[in-house]
């Protein structure tokens, strides 16, 4: 009796959130998953179709294109934020003057809506008008002036730089909590025996935080796989598709072309994309001595 007790318990604890979660994570996948395989444009009945929308999929050269983008930013996005925001992370943690008000405006895009980070850095990036080309006009620099948005080859690229930006902050402040874990003790030992600022970071610090690295690539792979306001606010997806991605050009055929099952269609596959790239991270980063995950 006492076994049932425990375990009623924990299902009533439980059920609010299995609810929540059935209905709008669950269900809507199903669905999602359903609709894929109709042809749909919004209202009326949809009509089955088979596989016709994945056999579509794969020789729509714009869902190639827009798989490439998404990779540009995911790998952008991985070795800047992974990377990059520890480095940030290192330097915020020494004892430096203003460091707090340091971390609080480093920390401080990630509060800022995407929307209005695409906003704030469309008047910077724009190649007439924007901040950087004028800056570069006036110290004469014109040869490196650019199209940074609007342009088939660098509009990806200025995506990612703006997401890096304005997740930077937050995953470092990721890596700050892991870093004010690490015992004081072993690094001043380290140090008495003579161990560089390098050796300590190699041979100490990064090894401690090794548990601290994996939950940073989970959170840079899911939350650049979903970039979404960034991209409708600064190309939108232009032009001619050269900067769409998944996430937007699924929702471009969806809403704007108002072909629902198609779209779903590149929903889903966005979706299996997306978990065979975490099961591939999950499974390099795995705990090999224990045989699970670390």
């Amino acid at each position: 009796m006492q076994w049932y007790s425990k375990t009623r318990n924990k299902i009533i604890l439980l059920a609010p959130t299995l609810i929540f979660y059935l209905i709008y994570m669950i269900v809507p996948v199903l669905l999602a998953i359903g609709y894929s395989l109709t042809r749909y444009a919004g209202v009326g009945k949809p009509v089955l179709n088979d596989f016709k929308n994945y056999t579509r999929a794969f020789s729509d050269p714009y869902f190639a294109l827009a798989i490439k983008n998404t990779g540009i930013l995911l790998l952008v996005s991985f070795v800047m934020l992974v990377c990059g925001s520890f480095f940030v992370a290192i330097l915020l943690n020494q004892k430096l003057r203003l460091a707090t008000v340091s971390k609080a405006l480093v920390f401080s895009p990630a509060i800022i809506a995407s929307i209005i980070v695409g906003i704030l850095w469309g008047y910077i990036l724009d190649p007439s008008t924007g901040l950087i080309n004028n800056l570069l006009h006036a110290m004469n620099l014109d040869m490196l002036c650019q199209t940074w948005i609007g342009d088939k080859h660098w509009g990806i690229y200025s995506i990612s730089m703006v997401y890096v930006w304005q997740q930077c902050g937050f995953i470092a402040t990721i890596y700050l909590a892991g870093l004010g874990t690490i015992p004081n003790d072993v690094l001043e030992a380290a140090e008495i025996d003579g161990a560089s600022f390098w050796q300590k970071l190699v041979r100490i610090t990064v090894p401690m935080l090794k548990r601290t690295v994996i939950s940073v690539g989970v959170l840079v792979i899911t939350g650049s796989l979903k970039v979404f306001e960034i991209v409708q606010q600064l190309t939108n997806g232009g032009p001619a598709h050269s900067s769409e991605t998944l996430v937007t050009y699924s929702y471009s055929l969806t809403f704007g072309s108002r072909e629902y099952g198609y779209g779903m269609t590149l929903a889903t596959l966005t979706f299996l994309i997306s978990f065979v790239i975490m099961m591939f991270y999950l499974y390099l980063t795995r705990d090999k001595e224990s045989g699970g995950m670390v």
